[in-house]
């Protein structure tokens, strides 16, 4: 089982709240074991759009696979720092210390701040008061103008609907792209935004265009990347004939649709060697018939701009068109 849980403060926004709760919360429906706690000093949490919530006054014993996350809030309600307590500061300190990842929204990456948590990281908030986090924490190199930030377990985000976009990534983290791409499509969103960071998932980041028969294709994909797919059922997928999907899937994402499912399949493998799998267990779980070929794409140099107003752009080492994805 895993823990989410959420540090509530007085003057929250609740879209801060609500999207990630909604996106774990999902996870859970979709048979994930994620458990939702919400921590705060009183029972009885005002919100700014004013519906009134109510929290536990203790936290859960926490284990390294959960996860902690703080809502922002308005910051003209108590300073921008928020009132976040001592205590509530230790335990996001020792949560990260003790190898759990920590993550804000918005505003609440002032209490990662003040945590200790962004010293030497880089990190982002609302666009509002992103100069005034650099300068209230000028050990954090704060990232300005993008949606979320992804340093060593610290997680923060702009706030507001890119809690959502964090979420994904987070859920897409742990369990793969299908999944997240699930939970988007429970949602009624593209899961497409990213955050800009080399971390943030090719669901994410390859999403960034309006091409319908294409993130049919990629959703057929994201739901079986480990799988060869020829792409003549690519292209049914897509309601359109195989030269017109290879032309289509390069000019929306940069790359070829075997492009696409080799970097979820790398990304993947990333995840499962992080946390201790060797690099031929992980390539076959991702369906690599060995580690050679795994071993190259992962060297190669690679590019995580998605493309922009629907100009071509491959990343670095995209294989050519293929009649299969492997």
């Amino acid at each position: 089982m895993t823990r989410v849980v959420f540090l509530l403060v007085p003057q929250l926004h609740l879209l801060d709240l609500a999207g990630p709760a909604q996106v774990f919360s999902s996870a859970a429906d979709l048979g994930y074991d994620y458990q939702l706690h919400y921590v705060a000093e009183r029972e009885q949490v005002p919100t700014v759009q004013g519906v009134p919530l109510v929290a536990d006054t203790r936290w859960p014993q926490l284990a390294p696979d959960d996860l902690v996350i703080v809502p922002g809030w308005r910051p003209a309600a108590h300073g921008p720092q928020g009132p976040v307590s001592p205590g509530d500061l230790r335990r996001l300190a020792e949560h990260h210390a003790a190898g759990g990842t920590v993550a804000s929204v918005c505003a609440g990456a002032y209490a990662l701040g003040r945590a200790g948590l962004l010293d030497g990281r880089r990190c982002t908030t609302h666009h509002e008061v992103q100069d005034d986090l650099a300068r209230r924490h000028p050990a954090a190199q704060v990232v300005r103008d993008v949606l979320y930030v992804v340093d060593d377990r610290v997680v923060t985000s702009a706030g507001i609907a890119s809690g959502i976009d964090v979420a994904l990534h987070l859920v897409a983290t742990r369990h793969g792209p299908a999944t997240a791409a699930k939970i988007a499509r429970t949602l009624v969103v593209y899961a497409r935004r990213n955050g800009h960071e080399p971390q943030a998932s090719a669901l994410m980041r390859h999403r960034s265009h309006l091409s319908d028969s294409v993130h049919r294709v990629q959703d057929l994909i994201d739901s079986r990347y480990a799988e060869p797919l020829p792409l003549a059922e690519l292209a049914a997928a897509g309601g359109v004939a195989e030269r017109t999907l290879t032309r289509l899937f390069r000019a929306s994402t940069g790359l070829t649709p075997l492009g696409y499912q080799q970097l979820l399949r790398v990304e993947r493998a990333e995840h499962l060697i992080g946390h201790g799998t060797t690099v031929e267990a992980a390539a076959r779980a991702v369906g690599f018939t060995d580690a050679r070929m795994l071993r190259r794409l992962r060297a190669r140099p690679t590019r995580s701009d998605p493309v922009a107003n629907g100009s071509s752009r491959p990343g670095s080492g995209t294989p050519p068109a293929t009649s299969r994805a492997a």
